[in-house]
């Protein structure tokens, strides 16, 4: 009884193992961990990001240098314009700290008002390329000695939209060989080349930007141009193709140095059709200019709360847009300039 107890428990255990073994089979067996993916965070120290590039200084007005070329019987209503409007901004301020007006005569009154940023260049008040490039020789000198980085020469029947100037400007370096401006040809200027002393008579092609509508120049471009516009040498290179100002400008960086213009649209002189210009972007051009007597009706079209008798260059409706806290733009329609 004893024997046959013992077997049948030994049965019973043996069984019980078995079961338990079988259930162990069954049972899903633990995972491993999973690798941390390579795009999620784990826990401890994360690594430090690369520092940021430095952004590049942000351009200010002071650094750049905006010529305005005029002479002495401008001085009146058409130079008083632009001391009203752009030139001057703020109210107690007759000319911004970027602006040189570059006249032919003695002006109390002006020099008052500007003090040493109007310059009398003591050029000739005829109107000759030899005068002209007197003006220029004498603009380009300044600009060196300023130390600004960028250089933009305008006459005195254009209206400079300084923020816009600074955006366009902004873009480049002004260590790089940077010649900006809208050329009144729709090809190159060809002219002959004659060098002193040897004889020399060649023919060269090259774009310039042109006077009337504005042009600016790097101060890298500028420095390289020392040899033929530095000291007075500017008039010497003139002599040599017997250009004006702004096409010896042009023959200095496509002749002699190679660089190129980079034509731009957003500068205007009286010389296009300036009604062409479609109203809605008036307000994002660097430079306009209007038709003046010989051309009344050549301005941009730009209505607003002064009327064309009021306003016949258009420029106090274009400042009053872009500057309405000015004092005179107070009693204006606002409303009806903005929704032309």
């Amino acid at each position: 009884m004893s024997r046959s107890w013992g077997a049948l428990c030994w049965a019973c255990f043996v069984l019980a193992v078995a079961l338990a073994a079988l259930l162990l089979l069954l049972l899903p067996l633990p995972r491993a961990p999973a690798p941390a993916h390579a795009g999620l965070s784990t826990p401890g120290p994360r690594p430090r990001a690369p520092p940021a590039p430095a952004a590049a200084p942000r351009l200010r007005p002071e650094d750049v240098f905006i010529a305005v070329k005029t002479t002495r019987k401008n001085h009146g209503p058409r130079l008083g314009l632009l001391l009203r409007t752009w030139i001057s901004r703020a109210r107690r301020q007759v000319v911004s700290p970027q602006t040189f007006i570059f006249t032919d005569g003695e002006d109390p009154d002006l020099q008052l008002q500007g003090g040493n940023h109007v310059i009398n260049t003591n050029c000739s008040a005829v109107y000759t390329r030899q005068a002209l490039c007197c003006k220029m020789s004498v603009e380009y000198d300044k600009f060196i000695e300023s130390g600004r980085k960028w250089f933009c020469h305008v006459d005195d029947d254009n209206y400079v939209n300084a923020e816009s100037l600074l955006q366009l400007l902004s873009t480049f370096s002004p260590s790089r060989d940077v010649y900006l401006g809208r050329p009144s040809l729709d090809h190159p200027i060809e002219a002959t080349e004659r060098v002193q002393g040897s004889g020399t008579v060649t023919t060269v092609k090259f774009w310039f930007a042109t006077g009337g509508a504005g042009f600016c120049l790097s101060r890298g471009l500028a420095l390289k141009m020392s040899p033929w516009a530095s000291l007075g040498s500017f008039m010497s290179t003139a002599e040599r193709v017997r250009l004006p100002d702004d096409c010896t400008v042009g023959y200095i960086v496509e002749g002699l140095l190679g660089a190129r213009l980079r034509h731009s649209s957003l500068f205007h002189s009286h010389l296009e059709n300036l009604r062409r210009l479609p109203p809605n972007t008036v307000l994002q051009q660097v430079t306009l200019s209007y038709g003046g007597p010989e051309n009344p009706h050549n301005v941009v079209n730009m209505a607003g709360g002064f009327s064309l008798q009021q306003d016949p260059t258009r420029f106090k409706s274009v400042h009053c847009l872009l500057y309405p806290d000015t004092d005179w733009c107070s009693g204006q329609k606002q409303g009806d300039l903005a929704s032309q």
